[in-house]
């Protein structure tokens, strides 16, 4: 769709606002901050007129608006969270709630990640994005993005399983790769 950057910003927020809305939330945790952080990047990227801006180019740029708010509200604060360990102990049985509790324990745990990391987690996962297109997405290289990659999968990996639960079930050492 291209026209008129105001036609281009309502389509973008009735078609692509709930996704939109979603990627906010897993880089921040908070509904309240996600919403807050779109109409931030909304009003960043439609506050003056655009011409020749089409939906898939707003929506791009409208993600690495909030990408951009996060990066920079992690560095204002200046402080880089830490991964804590929980010592839960495994249940027997696996159950829809369990489960449930392990997606949200997840989502917290890489908020909990440095900003860049939690980036390229959520753009490779979620977004599934290949390590060149979220290299192109943030402006880094792909050596930069496997290593926020592999030290972040490493991250959640040790804080998911503190204890070397998973090591002790498979009758190995854990090695990381």
């Amino acid at each position: 769709m291209t026209g008129s950057w105001d036609a281009v910003a309502t389509a973008l927020v009735v078609e692509r606002g709930d996704a939109l809305s979603r990627y906010a939330y897993l880089l921040t945790g908070s509904v309240d901050d996600a919403a807050d952080l779109v109409q931030d990047a909304l009003v960043r990227t439609f506050g003056r007129p655009r011409m020749g801006l089409t939906l898939p180019r707003a929506e791009a740029y409208v993600r690495r608006a909030i990408l951009n708010a996060v990066i920079d509200r992690s560095r204002r604060n200046g402080t880089w969270r830490r991964v804590r360990h929980l010592a839960l102990a495994p249940s027997s049985v696996e159950s829809p709630a369990a489960r449930s509790d392990e997606r949200l324990d997840l989502a917290a745990r890489v908020r909990q990640l440095a900003p860049r990391q939690a980036a390229c987690i959520v753009l490779r996962y979620y977004d599934d994005l290949t390590v060149d297109a979220i290299a192109a997405v943030l402006g880094i290289s792909s050596g930069a993005v496997k290593r926020y990659l592999s030290d972040g999968l490493k991250a959640l990996s040790s804080a998911m399983d503190p204890a070397g639960e998973r090591a002790a079930r498979t009758g190995g050492t854990h090695v990381g790769r």
